[in-house]
């Protein structure tokens, strides 16, 4: 519409000073003052029109300039999700409970021989009436022998007992062992601990379970003459092929136990308490920030712009030539009725 304008308004200056040429065409008085007309106002319009083509040329360059950094910005945007995908963002959410799926404690005690073991509840552990001699098992136990999985030659014998569930009650588990010799300058108990104690219980093959938990979980100590107090706390990891395992982390504090038997012995004693540290079990993945979907909405309307940008620069230069060709046609005009 701008360019019919254009075209309507320059054409009309030229059919009025044809209209006056032929009226006055034996006139040489009237000559003068038409040949001043095709001599200035050409120069005038050729000013305006040289404007206009700068000004084009200006925008063509800004949306030269503006889709070279479209297409930077594509770049950088595949590069980007590119590189996300290729090292995850690790993703760590806790989920409180109240009643743990009981763990299974699995001790390696050889020589030792487990005297009591007890469920208490708020941190209350009463004092020990005859330390050192046999007291109530109120745990589930159970007793399992089964190759070394590392050397499948030397046998392992270990003592599983369940372990605590409830959680806001505090509940806790105390275990006393008792070693009455030992070839070693110190004694201590291995323990290991897995996930579920009803796994174990209902396994059909309790030897290759725990042979699948010494591989997979680590290994502790707890030394004798001491009580040693444990607070596990559960985390789950879930894998890049959907898997999920588990593994426990533990704090331990150790205090010194007073020994106050009135003979002096050469046994040894060892005392151990085992306490979930709080109710929030911790769930570890591996997930990609990258998303997919924003990515393609972002190059859609970067393409979008691309589009609009290069069919811009495309009228631009048609309209630059399209006045070119009128300048010249009207330049062609001029010099003919000049002549």
């Amino acid at each position: 519409q701008l360019s019919e304008d254009v075209e309507r308004v320059s054409e009309n200056p030229t059919e009025e000073r044809e209209g006056d040429m032929e009226v006055h065409e034996d006139s040489s008085s009237v000559i003068l003052p038409d040949g001043e007309l095709g001599t200035t106002t050409p120069s005038l319009r050729f000013s305006k029109t040289c404007l206009k083509n700068v000004f084009s040329v200006i925008l063509l360059f800004i949306y030269l300039l503006l889709m070279a950094v479209a297409v930077f910005l594509v770049y950088q945007t595949i590069s980007d999700f590119r590189e996300k995908l290729k090292h995850p963002v690790m993703s760590v959410t806790y989920k409180e409970v109240s009643l743990y799926d009981a763990p299974g404690i699995a001790f390696y005690p050889g020589k030792a021989r487990l005297l009591s073991c007890k469920h208490h509840y708020y941190d209350h552990i009463p004092p020990l009436i005859n330390p050192g001699q046999p007291g109530d098992i109120e745990c589930t136990t159970q007793r399992i022998n089964y190759t070394d999985p590392f050397t499948n030659q030397t046998m392992k014998y270990a003592l599983v007992v369940q372990g605590p569930r409830d959680v806001k009650k505090r509940e806790l588990v105390f275990l006393q062992f008792h070693l009455n010799e030992t070839d070693q300058d110190f004694s201590a108990i291995d323990y290991l601990l897995f996930s579920s104690f009803q796994e174990f219980v209902s396994s059909p093959e309790k030897a290759k379970f725990m042979k699948n938990c010494e591989s997979s979980y680590s290994g502790w100590k707890f030394s004798a003459g001491f009580r040693t107090w444990v607070k596990m706390s559960l985390v789950k990891t879930k894998e890049e092929d959907g898997s999920e395992t588990v593994e426990f982390k533990q704090e331990t504090s150790v205090v010194n136990y007073i020994d106050q038997r009135t003979k002096p012995r050469s046994d040894q004693l060892f005392f151990v308490v085992f306490e979930w540290k709080d109710p929030f079990i911790q769930t570890v993945q591996d997930i990609i920030t990258a998303n997919p979907w924003n990515m393609i909405a972002l190059l859609c309307g970067i393409f979008l712009a691309l589009f609009k940008a290069a069919d811009f620069a495309k009228l631009s230069v048609k309209w630059m030539i399209k006045i070119r060709r009128r300048h010249l046609k009207r330049t062609r005009q001029v010099t003919n009725h000049i002549s």
